[in-house]
């Protein structure tokens, strides 16, 4: 479609009210799978290199602008008036445009990019002026269909007959349209409806009533024209959506053992024969290798695994993590902005924050990186070859040397040089009888008695 002779400038609506999801955030900026709404529609957008993209903004306009910024141009629909009107806002940016115009919905984000080249295909084959999508399901607009099967035209439910209101064939609003077409179209629209607006549908029985081919075509995945008004819309697109993700992933090679319950973002990379378990969640810009194996419940968060590393149960990477080839992390350990380098291991209950641990580092259960003060994150430097013992606690910025080894219980405050042991314990005193004083009682390991069964044990062995 973005070819010279076949040029298309993308004007995507995106001002409506949005006020059936009770939210101050602008309707089309919910997340699906990582990606806001509208994101979505970008992203399928810009797939066909468009030569022009506007967007239509309403409410909450400067948090789209914001989201966006660079992106394309925005057109401000202060007064709504339908969607002819809010197509006739993005006209001034496109006017002198001689291609085609595609027209979609910020709040349709499962269309694909091959559906819109399946209507420019189509558009070419037959010599259409216009191309609209069609799909069954609940979509208040009917594609109502002369004696010879031709569409004639859209009207909309409010405005539908008895008779209409039954056509299954249903308009998605979403249309591909010569320039000079959609131009006269829109100087001829009238507001003669119920609602008393302009409705960009009635371009389809302007373009019959001068002559014009027009040519629909009908989705084989009525899901791709999902349109989400309520929070219940934007779960049921999810769904659809991360199907779609997991459907891709397992695809290319990737083991999901219940795509159900497994939540991976829609910009995760991950490599082949990585093994997913049921639970999962990888959000962001998060990459995987080869190999992998990722247990049950963990939460990935804008991280990369290297090839053959081993994760979890139940462990955490916060944003910014890298693990090397063949690390190993158990079950209840949380990671955050960290490098850990090839064969290193961390089985399990421990927190590494801030740190760069280089290959074959073992840390032991319950180690802790302290890395912030109160006031300020510090940094932690792990070597080659390090092992920490259970328990320890290593108060950043702190350096341990290559092949050093941290008692269990330690809690590190100063560098620890190469090949030395790091011992940091206070001294341990029993204070004999304490508790039996505090309960006010005979200690029962008092040495008097002790001594008779020392003696009653020697004379017994003696006569044995």
């Amino acid at each position: 479609m973005s070819s010279p002779s076949n040029r298309v400038a993308v004007v995507i609506l995106a001002a409506g009210q949005g006020t059936r999801m009770k939210s101050r955030r602008a309707k089309v900026l919910h997340e699906i799978c990582g990606r806001s709404m509208l994101g979505h529609v970008f992203a399928s957008a810009e797939a066909l290199e468009p030569s022009r993209l506007v967007v239509v903004v309403g409410r909450n306009s400067e948090q789209i602008e914001k989201s966006f910024a660079n992106r394309c141009d925005f057109a401000l629909q202060t007064e709504q008036r339908g969607t002819g009107h809010a197509v006739l806002q993005a006209m001034p940016l496109i006017e002198n445009f001689d291609g085609e115009a595609l027209i979609l919905y910020g709040d349709t984000p499962l269309l694909r990019s091959s559906t819109f080249q399946r209507m420019s295909d189509l558009k070419r084959e037959t010599g259409a002026d216009l191309v609209m999508l069609t799909a069954g399901g609940e979509i208040p607009g009917r594609v109502v269909r002369d004696a010879d099967g031709r569409v004639e035209r859209i009207v909309e439910a409010q405005d539908a007959s008895p008779e209409e209101l039954a056509i299954e064939e249903r308009n998605t609003g979403v249309y591909l349209v010569g320039m000079e077409l959609l131009r006269d179209g829109l100087a001829n629209l009238k507001d003669h409806n119920r609602q008393g607006e302009l409705y960009i549908t009635d371009i389809v029985g302007y373009a019959v009533g001068q002559g014009r081919i027009v040519e629909a075509l009908q989705l084989e995945d009525s899901d791709e024209c999902l349109g989400i008004n309520t929070r219940s819309d934007l779960a049921a697109a999810t769904a659809v959506m991360r199907r779609r993700i997991a459907e891709r992933h397992m695809a290319a090679g990737v083991t999901l053992i219940d795509p159900e319950q497994t939540y991976i973002d829609v910009d995760v990379e991950i490599g082949e024969d990585t093994l997913i378990e049921p639970g999962v969640v990888i959000r962001g810009d998060t990459t995987i290798g080869r190999d992998v194996h990722i247990k049950a419940h963990c939460v990935i968060e804008d991280s990369r695994l290297d090839d053959e590393v081993e994760i979890g149960p139940l462990a955490r990477l916060r944003p910014n993590c890298h693990l090397s080839r063949g690390v190993r992390i158990g079950n209840f350990v949380e990671i955050k902005n960290s490098n850990i380098g090839p064969g290193s291991k961390s089985a399990h209950l421990t927190y590494i924050g801030d740190a760069d641990i280089g290959a074959r580092v073992n840390l032991g259960c319950g180690t802790i990186v302290v890395n912030y003060d109160g006031k300020k994150k510090h940094r932690t430097t792990i070597e080659d070859g390090v092992f920490v013992g259970c328990n320890a606690n290593l108060v950043s910025p702190v350096t341990l040397g290559e092949n050093s080894f941290i008692a269990a219980g330690s809690t590190i405050t100063k560098d620890v040089p190469e090949d030395a042991l790091g011992l940091a314990r206070s001294k341990q005193n029993n204070l004999e009888g304490w508790v039996a004083k505090r309960d006010g009682r005979e200690p029962r390991g008092s040495g008097k008695k002790s001594g008779k069964k020392g003696k009653a044990g020697s004379e017994e062995s003696e006569g044995q």
